[in-house]
Formats: C-alpha cells, sequence, structure tokens
C-alpha cells in the first residue's frame, strides 16, 4: 500500500509544505545566482525517470557557461563559482527538485537520477533502479555518496528498490538531515567530483 499510494500522497505533501517554507530561501538564492552567472540560475537537464521515461531535472545553477578557444566547455572545477561550490556543499542546490517531486517526476527519496549515456552501461540487474522513482536522496547518499565507487552505489540503489518502505524512507530523511549539516560524502574532493560511470568491466 505504501508503494502504490501513500509513498506519493507523502512526497506530493512534502514537496508542497517544504516549498513553501523554503520559498524566501528559493527566491534569495534565485536572485543571487542570477547576479552570479548573470542570467539564468537554473540548470536543467533531461534524466531517465521511472521505466527510463524522460524527466527534466532543475538545480540551482553551480558552474558557468565558460568555453576554451575551441568552444569546448572548460573542466567543471574552472567553472564552478564560490557561490556555486557553497551551495553544493550544503545541498542547497537540489531545492528546485522539490518542482520535479511535486509534478511527480520524481520522490523525495530514491535512486539519483543519473544520465541516459549509461542506461546500455548497466547490467540488467542495475536497470532495476529505474522501477521506482528517482529521489533527491536515496540509501547510496546517506552511505557516501560520491565519495563510495560506483558498484557500491547502485548496491545500494537496488537494495533500496527491493526494500522500500516507510520506515526505511524515513531512516533516510533523518540520515540525510545529519549528513547536510555534517557536510560529510559529499564529494571525492573539492575540485574533483566522482568521475563518470564507464561500465562494469
Amino acid at each position: 500500500m505504501y508503494k502504490k499510494f501513500f509513498k506519493r500522497l507523502f512526497d506530493f505533501l512534502s514537496s508542497l509544505v517544504l516549498l513553501m517554507l523554503l520559498s524566501p530561501l528559493f527566491l534569495v538564492l534565485t536572485l543571487l545566482l542570477f547576479i552570479s552567472h548573470r542570467g539564468n540560475p537554473f540548470f536543467f537537464q533531461d534524466r531517465p525517470g521511472r521505466y527510463e521515461k524522460t524527466i527534466r531535472i532543475i538545480k540551482f545553477k553551480s558552474m558557468t557557461g565558460e568555453k576554451d578557444e575551441f568552444g569546448n566547455l572548460l573542466p567543471d572545477n574552472e567553472r564552478l563559482t564560490k557561490l556555486g561550490s557553497f551551495i553544493r556543499k550544503t545541498s542547497l542546490d537540489e531545492i528546485p527538485q522539490l518542482l520535479n517531486v511535486f509534478k511527480g517526476d520524481m520522490s523525495l527519496i530514491g535512486p539519483r537520477p543519473l544520465l541516459f549515456k549509461y542506461i546500455p552501461l548497466y547490467s540488467v540487474e542495475q536497470k532495476q533502479r529505474h522501477e521506482v522513482r528517482p529521489g533527491i536522496t536515496g540509501w547510496a547518499q546517506v552511505n557516501g555518496r560520491n565519495s563510495i565507487s560506483w558498484t557500491k552505489k547502485f548496491e545500494f540503489d537496488l537494495y533500496y528498490v527491493k526494500n522500500m518502505s516507510f520506515l526505511l524512507d524515513m531512516k533516510i530523511l533523518w540520515l540525510t538531515f545529519i549528513k547536510v549539516f555534517k557536510r560529510e560524502g559529499i564529494n571525492q574532493s573539492d575540485e574533483r567530483p566522482m568521475g563518470p560511470f564507464t561500465g562494469n568491466n
């Protein structure tokens, strides 16, 4: 019953309440990022959602769009602004994804939505992560986030898919609060976020 009905109801009500409570912070960050990036303060990207259906996630923009003389984007660490670094470390860049949760594209808790280019690299078992809505936070995030290997991350995602429950979701929400407060497991380093997934071999 929780998986089929109450989880979505919980997501809808929670995202609505959080959007209202965080609206002043949302507006302030939008204005600061608009000034800092001289334009759009939001980052949009298509990601695979439940059953690999395309969803468009929205986050606060943490990097500029600067390019080299050949028209290629500069490395991430060179485009990351001071404000962008701060909102990443504090996970404030995730706040706009509450809109995705409100719409039903995402859940508060679930496997993080990754990139479409990774799908052909998944094993049959790893593809099961798309049997549920992707989440803002998840079992992998509270067990290391970007400081663990891709293999472990997928293991945690699959554990969640197979053991989803209200109690597990509450545990993940509490651990997420602790992790964000302590700033644990955010990235492997400030300058070098986790590398891309290249397959299981």
